[in-house]
């Protein structure tokens, strides 16, 4: 049962500051995913590691090597301290960087070589991937989040288990967390769904919502939760109906 997981840039990194990774987090996260790392694709956020220098470079809207050079070495640094932690909790897992393997159109995965991906899957391995910069056959660079590596993921891989941690219990209206989410519900709630907190650049739970929205359309239920609460992720790796379920009424 192949099962992905996205543990977003809030939980692993102070998005306020540039560069601020959350260490203990970090540890308390893989000690989490080595409970359950059978058949896993981990992704995870950013964080302040990517959207501060994409930020700074005008990224991806102005078309800078110096900035795709900085801001890949820095989102590289956050993914090299998950890998790190994972192998300390002893998960064997292996990074996998956005920017080699895959090429945008439109700011859209258009090609992601998986075959390595899959490798690793049959070994035993768990691929880690993370939010990054990437080429654009027609934008020249872009960025390519979290959310939207998960979706692409799970539809290729046909994900049993699609699970999106972040920093609060869900999609929130007016304090609560919904306990579902479908396509038809989004206008009457989509005005007052929040921003994310910190700098960000890939749009925040609004950016989430849809892709996953997306995913529904295919047939793929997900699960967006509140990866900050200890025995969540556990919870969440084994399908459990935890935070705010993202699907398509049949």
């Amino acid at each position: 049962m192949t099962k992905v997981l996205k543990i977003g840039g809030s939980i692993l990194t102070d998005k306020t500051r540039d560069n601020a990774a959350r260490r203990d987090e970090i540890s308390r996260v893989a000690q989490e995913i080595a409970a359950r790392p059978e058949d896993l694709v981990l992704v995870h956020g950013a964080g302040s590691f990517g959207h501060f220098p994409a930020k700074r470079y005008g990224l991806p809207l102005c078309f800078s090597p110096e900035g795709l050079r900085v801001t890949h070495a820095s989102v590289a640094r956050l993914n090299d301290l998950v890998v790190k932690a994972l192998s300390r909790a002893g998960v064997d897992s292996l990074p996998v960087h956005p920017l080699s393997c895959i090429l945008l159109s439109n700011g859209r995965i258009d090609s992601f070589a998986l075959e390595p991906l899959k490798a690793m899957l049959k070994d035993g391995l768990m691929p880690v991937l993370h939010g990054d910069v990437a080429m654009d056959a027609t934008r020249k660079a872009g960025i390519v989040s979290g959310d939207q590596l998960v979706t692409f993921l799970a539809r290729a891989l046909q994900a049993e288990v699609v699970a999106v941690g972040c920093d609060v219990d869900g999609v929130l209206l007016s304090g609560r967390p919904l306990s579902e989410i479908t396509r038809v519900d989004l206008p009457a709630i989509e005005c007052a769904i929040g921003e994310s907190a910190g700098v960000d650049v890939t749009g925040g739970m609004r950016g989430k919502l849809q892709e996953l929205l997306n995913l529904a359309d295919t047939g793929i239920d997900s699960v967006i939760f509140n990866a900050a609460r200890r025995g969540n992720i556990v919870c969440a790796l084994r399908g459990e109906s935890i935070g705010t379920r993202v699907w398509r009424p049949n």
